[in-house]
């Protein structure tokens, strides 16, 4: 389901340039970029994925993970094939490592009917790195935003300034995704990306558009648990970002080619979580590690629990209509409210 991309250039030769992810692949005429979705047909980009849908569920947005964004709610997510990352773990590889475009027909107005009927607040892109296939990301945002739902991507933000161009006036949150702790060495050697400068930018210049960010590190352990590479990633946050920025320390689990390596002991994420907090952060989390007390927001000025949670589930809400702490009344950084009525729930699969 071949649609023409946007996001390219043409060169000398017949040659085009895409501008989608900060690879820029230079690709021949009937080649195909890093990602294999997008291909030049006669000296055009085009995204072979368009419209293919390789996974869609319905979610809880704190799976995202986002905590500071309409907690509660539901979400319809989306994911097609292919990548511009090759991480070694990829708890996604059937779908995000998979040459062959293929996928079922999913329209963006049908992709928000679906939402809808599912009784979704917004959509996501998701399990694969949605920049791939962001014309169909764009129109399938557009499409939600005017039927009254939100928009976000999880992402390992290596996009381009054409990109967050486009993105920024479409996209209500994103979800960005570091790895080990965005040291050069890690990204170079376990997801075959060059540095973490592009997805600086990325998180910048969509914060100055004023989309809700929210940051997850990756912690690997053995090859990427450095307290030193923790405490600059999380200094970086707070400085270009700002100290009420959330900060997601997520526990892996071994997957893919890194079956070797075992899951991430809790004691080190409570180490990282303590580096994160010295550096003036205030909303860090653990990710992964279900019933931890680690996963509560806390009130940054009194220390009480502002929201208590299980997994992805809100187990008790301790703030005013106006998300201010109970205990002392300090405003909490937390777009939106869980929907009134609400139960917690978890994933629910979608046929």
């Amino acid at each position: 389901m071949a649609h023409p991309a946007v996001l390219f250039r043409p060169l000398a030769g017949g040659k085009v340039q895409c501008t989608a992810c900060a690879r820029y692949c230079t690709v021949p005429p009937g080649s195909h970029g890093f990602c294999y979705v997008r291909k030049n047909v006669d000296g055009r980009l085009e995204l072979l994925s368009y419209g293919l849908a390789a996974a869609t569920q319905v979610d809880p947005v704190e799976k995202k993970p986002l905590s500071h964004f309409h907690p509660g709610t539901r979400v319809f997510s989306i994911g097609t094939v292919g990548c511009n990352w090759r991480c070694l773990y990829c708890q996604n590889a059937e779908i995000s490592q998979e040459t062959e475009v293929v996928g079922r027909p999913l329209s963006p107005a049908a992709a928000v009917a679906r939402a809808q009927s599912y009784g979704c607040s917004g959509v996501t892109f998701t399990y694969n790195e949605p920049t791939i296939f962001i014309e169909y990301a764009l129109d399938v945002m557009r499409e939600a935003r005017a039927a009254g739902l939100f928009a976000n991507f999880v992402t390992n933000g290596y996009m381009t300034p054409e990109a967050t161009e486009l993105l920024g006036p479409n996209l209500d949150a994103i979800s960005v995704d570091f790895k080990g702790s965005g040291e050069a060495g890690f990204l170079r050697k376990y997801v075959a990306a060059k540095g973490p400068e592009p997805i600086w930018s990325t998180m910048a210049d969509l914060h100055r558009r004023g989309v809700h960010v929210e940051v997850t590190d990756l912690i690997v352990p053995e090859v990427g648990e450095s307290v030193e590479a923790t405490r600059e990633l999380a200094r970086r946050v707070r400085d270009d970002l700002g100290p009420s920025t959330p900060f997601h320390l997520l526990r892996f689990h071994p997957d893919y080619k890194m079956m070797q390596f075992p899951e991430t002991p809790i004691p080190t994420l409570e180490k990282l979580h303590a580096v994160a907090k010295g550096e003036g952060l205030e909303y860090v989390y653990l990710g992964n590690a279900w019933g931890h007390p680690l996963e509560h927001t806390y009130c940054p000025q009194c220390g009480a629990v502002a929201v208590a949670r299980f997994g992805f589930t809100i187990r008790s809400w301790n703030l005013d209509a106006k998300n201010r702490c109970r205990a002392c009344g300090h405003a909490i950084p937390i777009v939106g409210r869980p929907p009134r009525g609400y139960v917690p729930t978890f994933a629910t699969p979608v046929a």
